[in-house]
């Protein structure tokens, strides 16, 4: 009996969503620990090795940051679809709040970063801070447990959908070099076939996969960065509203153990790696490392916030049930979670490797910060509170 209750509370730990943040956190710690030893080189001569042939042969950092990645932003894509069809962002008045929250937390820190680094050489990497990491985001909301409501988690998952998205656009038109239109027409080809099955019903999976393949392979040589694909794949897998489990749900459900478990820690794995050096904490300092932490700790908290609260004032929203305004400020924090997603943005910003190694830095501070004050806060505010902030009456 005893062995049965311990596997029904090892499948719940599992399910929870706390595993795989203690995963990235391993990842984390494990490629911090190999750039900062004799391993380095050697770690880095293996991310270079070439695997694949003809047109598609690339260095595996280049399958993990264009190819594995593509896969997460196929299951976002799902989860962006599926709150659209059937979930909290179904209705205007369901999605008002967290698509406006979100909208806070991306335009505030992209102005706070842009404030510090006019006219520097790292003026590019606007976009670095107005990320969220869903999976170590909703990982500390986790482990948070009864001391938060509900409503906030899904909240919090909804907004950094909607946050995902628009690092997505952010992506697709701003950190896009040049376009290679033949491509992009080919890949506007397979599209048209891929919306055209779903009109027709088409349901089996298969037909929608391998035509995926060519389109990541399109927008590959496109110039736009490979992992949009995922995105426009998914945004044409076929759902429904009922109860019946639905090709996107079907999907969805494959997906969401290897990215969390499998893709997400190899590419912490893969990127983290940030030698330490004393010249990077007069980094910390620099336009581009307080662009980074005051945007993503300070823009993230102030934007969702304030965001929020404008909403609710005009009465375009309500507060998730069961929460008060000292958790929309604590869930702006965990907002501020940037990393795996503000570090990939970070790549595409800057082909300095100072730069590059700075914002890792950066991010990994700010990440840091969120996470522990956010988690603190949020674990001293009663299960409902209504201060913290003016009443919205």
């Amino acid at each position: 009996m005893a062995k049965i209750i311990n596997l029904e509370v090892f499948k719940r730990f599992f399910r929870s969503g706390q595993v795989g943040g203690i995963i990235l956190l391993v990842c984390v710690a494990i490629s911090l620990l190999i750039a900062n030893t004799s391993s380095k080189e050697s770690f880095e001569t293996f991310l270079e090795v070439k695997l694949g042939f003809g047109t598609v042969n690339y260095s595996i950092l280049a399958w993990i940051n264009d190819a594995l990645m593509a896969i997460f932003f196929l299951l976002v894509g799902l989860e962006i679809k599926r709150e659209l069809v059937e979930g909290e962002l179904s209705s205007v008045k369901s999605a008002s709040l967290p698509v406006i929250a979100a909208l806070g937390g991306m335009f505030i820190p992209a102005l706070i970063y842009a404030s510090f680094n006019r006219g520097t050489a790292s003026a590019n990497g606007w976009g670095i801070p107005m990320a969220t990491d869903i999976a170590f985001a909703l990982a500390i909301i986790a482990m948070l447990g009864k001391s938060v409501p509900t409503s906030l988690k899904i909240f919090l998952a909804a907004l950094a959908i909607v946050d995902d998205l628009g690092a997505i656009l952010v992506i697709a038109i701003f950190y896009t070099n040049q376009i290679h239109f033949e491509y992009l027409a080919m890949a506007g080809g397979i599209l048209v076939l891929l919306v055209a099955m779903n009109y027709f019903g088409v349901k089996k999976l298969v037909f929608y996969l391998l035509p995926g393949i060519f389109l990541w392979y399109f927008i590959h040589h496109s110039g736009i960065h490979a992992t949009i694909a995922g995105v426009l794949l998914a945004f044409t897998i076929p759902t429904n509203e009922s109860d019946e489990l639905s090709p996107l749900e079907k999907l969805e459900h494959a997906l969401t153990t290897p990215v969390n478990y499998l893709i997400m820690p190899i590419f912490a794995l893969a990127n983290t790696n940030i030698t330490f050096e004393k010249e990077m904490l007069a980094g910390l300092i620099s336009p581009l490392g307080l662009g980074i932490i005051v945007g993503l700790f300070a823009g993230k908290t102030l934007g969702v916030t304030l965001f929020s609260w404008l909403a609710v004032k005009l009465k375009w929203a309500d507060l998730p049930t069961g929460a008060g305004w000292k958790h929309i400020v604590g869930l702006g924090m965990l907002a501020g979670i940037g990393f795996t997603m503000s570090i990939f943005i970070a790549l595409l910003s800057f082909n300095d490797l100072l730069f590059v190694s700075e914002a890792k830095f950066a991010i990994l501070t700010a990440s840091v910060l969120s996470g522990v004050i956010g988690f603190v806060f949020l674990k001293s505010v009663p299960a409902k509170d209504e201060q913290g902030l003016p009443s919205t009456d």
